[in-house]
């Protein structure tokens, strides 16, 4: 039974991403969005550090804050943990979670919500690192994890950049990321 049990930890922890559980990105964005894109990608450099938002075994919503790498051409953004933070056990309870990042200059934010997966694998952690980070992760084999989060959708205020949302709602600019995020989030 002991034996069982490492072996499904070890494959939880080593997973990476599933095609099957990542629906394809868009390729069919409008101008208006293409242009909400380059801003909120523009928003999320500026901010560097980003809030990531998951839930705990409560329902309770957990916001820490992360130092990612740059987000990718779709978006998807990694970054880094201990494994035995409370984060890695949320992703793996619920892996829904939310970046948000802010920009205090030009009073901009931006949310992105998706999906996170662990990811254990060594030649993918090579490839993603940052200087600094020893202080963090003495041990990248057994103490460095990597989260690569998926979005499905962002959202985006940027005052500056004449983004100022819906003037009775509020409600922030939208773009939905990927193909079947459009039926599940209207």
């Amino acid at each position: 039974m002991r034996f069982f049990l490492f072996f499904f930890t070890l494959l939880s922890l080593s997973c990476t991403n599933n095609p099957q559980t990542i629906s394809p990105y868009r390729n069919d964005f409008t101008s208006g969005e293409s242009k909400v894109l380059a801003v909120a990608r523009a928003t999320v450099n500026d901010a560097y550090f980003g809030s990531l938002i998951s839930i705990d075994a409560t329902g309770q919503p957990r916001a820490r804050i992360m130092e990612p790498f740059a987000p990718e051409k779709d978006f998807s953004i990694w970054m880094a943990t201990n494994p035995k933070s409370r984060k890695v056990r949320q992703i793996q309870h619920n892996p829904k979670v939310t970046m948000h990042f802010f920009d205090k200059q030009k009073l901009a934010y931006v949310s992105l919500m998706g999906k996170a997966f662990l990811v254990n694998d060594p030649e993918i952690k090579a490839t993603k690192w940052k200087e600094g980070w020893e202080k963090f992760y003495k041990n990248k084999e057994d103490a460095y994890l990597l989260i690569h989060f998926v979005p499905e959708y962002l959202e985006l205020i940027n005052i500056a950049e004449s983004y100022t949302g819906d003037s009775l709602t509020w409600k922030p600019h939208r773009v939905v990321l990927r193909q079947d995020a459009v039926k599940e989030n209207p």
